[in-house]
């Protein structure tokens, strides 16, 4: 297979098999993420090709969680991916409801991460993320979304700071 770049019927393809294991093995994300060590939300990711599987003990982790991956499969995950998202997705009700959310919490969030830690940002990157069902206390079901990012302080920007102007010099 040709990497996937930003050829969006092709990517739509692999993650079409991809799903099509997952429905195979009969697991969900996280029977999956059990077996793996991984976040629920990482091997979601990885399935729909918004992460790169990495070589090593994850990836044998997840053919064995996952019998029908072939090798062919397994390329296409261990490639960078095309990171996106289609413009409709904010249209599907729970997406449109975790962005409202984020939407009406974020500048609160925002001033507490201010206040705890400085001036600066929750890392996307360096980020961990996973959807736990628990009971609440009324006995319903309850949703619990945890965004676990590294602290990125933002710079001060001061030119003997910045090499790249330093090594022009």
């Amino acid at each position: 297979m040709e990497g996937l770049g930003g050829d969006g019927a092709q990517k739509a393809a692999v993650i079409s098999r991809l799903m099509a294991a997952k429905r195979l093995s009969g697991k969900t994300h996280s029977q999956i993420a059990a077996e793996t060590g991984l976040t629920n939300v990482y091997v979601a990711q990885l399935l729909r090709r918004q992460a790169q599987l990495k070589p090593g003990p994850t990836t044998a982790a997840l053919r064995a969680a996952l019998p029908a991956l072939d090798d062919d499969l397994v390329a296409e995950m261990m490639a960078p991916p095309f990171r996106s998202f289609r413009p409709d997705l904010i249209q599907e009700p729970a997406v449109y409801r975790l962005n409202e959310a984020v939407m009406h919490f974020g500048e609160s969030i925002k001033e507490i991460i201010n206040e705890d830690f400085g001036d600066g940002i929750m890392s996307a990157i360096d980020f961990y993320c996973s959807v736990d069902k628990i009971q609440g206390v009324d006995g319903k079901d309850r949703v619990v979304v945890t965004f676990d990012g590294k602290y990125l302080p933002h710079s001060e920007q001061k030119t003997d700071h910045m090499v790249s102007r330093l090594n022009r010099q």
